[in-house]
């Protein structure tokens, strides 16, 4: 008589498909890296999931926006349930953006999601960046994660801008005309340049179609595959970490993937969703049917485009309308210069800094701990003014706004912005340096004199003294153990020529103005080094 076969338990069929697969590849040991990988536990690091997170609710809502949108600039007549709209002659793509609102069941509440999740998305990739910059975490050898970052921060612009102009509104199309005139500003190139992305004279019927082809194709697959080398990299390089006991440029400190990370990330996820949610249920954000369809004869007041690119509109307000005649052709320089020239420049920045820094600092080592914004006044100094800068840029995009409010001339205003964005940047590049040197030299004080604890002593000869307590060892040791670079000495070679001798001599004065100023004290030399040295370098070699 046949022994029936005993049933397999379930538990063991999933081992069975577990060890079928690592067979084939490197499953558990894949597995059990990733699940014991350190993170920091800091909050600043948290500043790249909200990105990330962000992202992946743009996606979902996005899905559903894409089965109810009608990217067609197809005219048709408005018969829908919005009243004030009704009998309106529209594109395609402004109908469906009015039935997403008020006919489908949900629709506004996505639309709304998905739009404030664009906004967060940019902004958690500008704080993250402006984190990454201020703590030198773009150092060697993480210098094309930093490049990924700025082209992600750029990718992220350009799909916002492409969402935004999608509706077919009066202010959408009040924005793709300031981008054609940017266009057509190109010397020699720029009608061309107009004609092939508009398929002809503005607005064209191409434009809407190819911007929608970008918006949910192209740049999402160039950010997902971005954000995947990004965390890749991440994973291979080890997260930099802020100095601390036990900490050095030799090891990864902080809770394991799993399970601590992994709740508190999952943790994060909810929160930015159901924040969003809340922001898109309760905050109008974009209310399309205000503005009316678009019509190129048409502008409409009070236009002004979302925070991200609202400093190209403040530089191009800003900017006087000066033209240059030459060899038969008209040089507009606005808006040549704020819409083509300045950001040009801005990614031009940043993408060389990390280059330049490393060209003027002594040491060719890796980097793995995170600097003190205090610890590098002309870094920290330099992001500020570019901030205020921005800020200035910004507000003078809404300058209409601001002189309606406070009933201030438009031209009185200009030329103040104008002023501001002259002397605020230095200003402010001054001031933030003074400040760090204060924060080091006070910093001293406490590590030689000890903290004072509010509580004051009396002698038993009648006298007052205040009570001193001494540093924390994890305050010691974060003030002590820090890097601070001297300023390059290079010799001239025995066969310098002319051009070799002024970069030298450039190299050396750069250096010297990026690395004189120090004050503080810090641990010895021996110790510093042990501390900072990285994984690929030894000891006191560079």
């Amino acid at each position: 008589m046949a022994v029936p076969e005993r049933e397999v338990p379930p538990r063991r069929r999933g081992e069975r498909v577990a060890d079928w697969a690592d067979g084939r590849m490197p499953l558990y040991e894949a597995a059990r890296t990733a699940l014991r990988k350190a993170f920091p536990d800091h909050w600043s690091f948290l500043l790249g999931e909200l990105a990330l997170y962000s992202f992946a609710v743009l996606v979902l809502t996005g899905v559903f926006l894409t089965f109810f949108f009608d990217p067609s600039m197809v005219q048709t007549v408005y018969t829908g349930s919005y009243r004030p709209l009704q009998g309106v002659l529209m594109s395609q793509a402004y109908l469906t953006t009015l039935e997403l609102s008020f006919d489908v069941r949900g629709g506004l509440l996505v639309r709304q999601i998905h739009h404030w999740a664009a906004l967060v998305f940019v902004a958690a990739i500008a704080v993250h960046l402006l984190r990454v910059f201020l703590t030198g975490a773009f150092r060697r050898p993480r210098e094309a994660n930093w490049a990924i970052g700025v082209t992600m921060f750029l990718l992220a612009m350009l799909e916002g801008f492409a969402g935004y102009s999608l509706p077919d509104d009066l202010l959408s199309g009040t924005g793709l005309r300031t981008a054609q005139g940017i266009m057509l500003s190109v010397p020699v190139f720029g009608t061309y340049l107009s004609f092939f992305v508009f398929g002809g004279q503005f607005p064209g019927d191409d434009i809407l179609p190819r911007l929608y082809a970008m918006h949910i194709l192209l740049i999402p697959g160039l950010l997902i595959a971005l954000v995947t080398v990004h965390l890749a990299l991440i994973v291979y390089l080890k997260h930099t970490q802020w100095a601390g006991p036990g900490k050095t440029g030799r090891n990864s400190v902080g809770p394991p993937a799993f399970p601590v990370y992994l709740a508190k990330s999952g943790g994060l996820f909810l929160l930015v969703f159901g924040v969003l949610a809340l922001l898109g249920a309760v905050g109008q954000i974009n209310p399309v049917w205000t503005y009316g369809p678009y019509r190129a004869d048409q502008v409409s007041t009070g236009s002004q485009p979302d925070w991200y690119v609202g400093f190209l509109e403040g530089a191009l307000r800003l900017m006087p309308g000066v033209e240059t005649r030459l060899w038969g052709h008209t040089l507009s320089w606005n808006p040549l210069i704020p819409g083509v020239v300045l950001p040009g420049l801005l990614f031009l920045a940043l993408y060389a800094y990390p280059f330049f820094e490393r060209w003027i600092t002594p040491g060719r080592g890796e980097r793995h701990l995170c600097d003190r914004p205090r610890d590098r006044p002309v870094r920290t100094g330099l992001c500020a003014a570019a901030v205020t800068a921005y800020a200035v840029l910004l507000v003078a995009g809404a300058q209409d706004i601001f002189a309606f409010i406070f009933d201030v001339p438009v031209r009185n205003l200009t030329w103040a912005l104008r002023t501001a964005l002259v002397v605020l940047p230095p200003v402010v590049f001054w001031l933030t340096r003074r400040i760090c040197l204060g924060l080091q030299e006070r910093e001293g004080r406490r590590l030689a004199e000890r903290a004072e604890t509010g509580e004051v002593l009396q002698s038993v000869e009648g006298g007052y003294a205040p009570q001193r307590r001494p540093l924390s060892p994890a305050r010691r040791y974060t003030a002590l153990v820090r890097e601070l670079p001297v300023p390059l000495v290079l010799a001239p070679p025995p066969d310098e020529n002319p051009w070799q001798r002024r970069a030298r001599r450039t190299r050396t004065r750069l250096s010297a103005w990026y690395y004189a100023d120090r004050a503080g004290v810090t641990a010895s030399q021996k110790q510093r080094e042990q501390v900072l040295a990285g994984p690929s370098r030894r000891p006191g070699g560079d």
